[in-house]
């Protein structure tokens, strides 16, 4: 579908973005997906992306509380909006369990770091009235609390630094090269592909990088602006690792064993070997990230070509192997 770039943003500015959106629907008929993109200042394949989530939002679950929207590539159309007017059925209630996750999960979030203080301001006073709502039932969330892993502290500093528009300095880890680095970023976008991402422009290697969450170390946010080139976002809908066709070709032959490879990475071909293995045929930027697949595969499989790439697999298999060779004496002195 035809439409400018996607501009940055963050899950806080979604939501709002989508919040206003089901206002501005709602007093527009039959809109023209054009003029919508348009309004909101984004791209018409992301206003569809907001679209297909607005279906599963609603005042319960119940048939006929649930938006009705749809498009037909052209034209929105909400068939019910009365599902949110005066005349809805009946006022929401929670159940308590409903009303204990609810409150923890809201007390937990605002203890993030690096959330903005307005939207903090604005859960605990939204957390507020579900308590007196709740009754009795917010007695059980007082006694409760989580406590977020780290990705959740580095999630709400790369949120806030988008929305701010600051550059970010971090340590990562990278398994392809198991080495960590530092560099700085200008952060473009958060993504979730499995596993939660920043979309960035890396200043370190001068181009546009993707670095997962969980394997940032260390995360500050510094006072210089984020100023990442223009370029356009990718289509991520496909998968996080999208090879392009001028990307250099490997070859790995896996046994029964390693079957899993051809599920688990994008391939132009899969064909079947007579021990019940297969020969796969992959592209990839960066081929030296194989040699870890190689190494994990043992047994399993092999890397066939190119030729440099399959030495360089079975030299770093060597040095494993010799690392483990220990000397009796040392041994013995332990």
């Amino acid at each position: 579908m035809a439409g400018k770039p996607a501009r940055t943003g963050n899950a806080i500015d979604q939501t709002r973005r989508m919040l206003s959106l089901v206002t501005y629907l709602r007093e527009r008929p039959g809109a023209r997906i054009a003029d919508v993109a348009r309004a909101f200042g984004i791209s018409e394949d992301e206003l569809v992306a907001d679209l297909d989530v607005l279906p599963m939002c609603g005042t319960s679950f119940r048939g006929g509380d649930l938006l009705d929207i749809d498009t037909d590539g052209e034209r929105i159309w909400w068939h019910n909006p009365a599902a949110l007017g005066e005349e809805a059925a009946e006022p929401l209630r929670l159940a308590a369990d409903e009303a204990t996750a609810l409150l923890v999960a809201a007390r937990a979030v605002a203890t993030l770091p690096g959330l903005r203080e307005s939207d903090r301001q604005a859960l605990l006073r939204a957390t507020a009235k579900v308590e007196t709502a709740a009754g009795e039932a917010a007695g059980a969330s007082s006694r409760l609390s989580v406590t977020f892993e780290s990705e959740g502290g580095v999630f709400a500093d790369v949120d806030r630094a988008i929305s701010e528009r600051r550059r970010l300095w971090i340590r990562y880890y990278s398994p392809a090269r198991d080495e960590v680095t530092e560099r700085e970023i200008d952060p473009i976008r958060l993504v979730s592909v499995g596993h939660t991402y920043v979309e960035a422009w890396c200043r370190r290697s001068e181009a546009r990088r993707t670095f997962r969450l969980d394997r940032v170390a260390e995360i500050k946010i510094l006072d210089a602006p984020s100023a990442p080139p223009e370029i356009e976002l990718r289509d991520l809908s496909e998968g996080l690792v999208q090879p392009a066709a001028e990307d250099p070709e490997v070859v790995v032959e896996v046994g029964p064993g390693g079957r899993w490879v051809a599920e688990y990475y994008p391939h132009d071909s899969a064909d079947e070997l007579p021990d019940g293995g297969l020969r796969i045929t992959l592209r990839t930027p960066d081929p030296a990230s194989l040699r870890r697949l190689a190494l994990r595969l043992g047994r399993d499989g092999r890397i066939v070509s190119p030729p440099e790439l399959a030495e360089s697999a079975r030299r770093a298999a060597r040095e494993a192997l010799a690392a483990y060779d220990v000397p009796a004496d040392a041994v013995r002195a332990s």
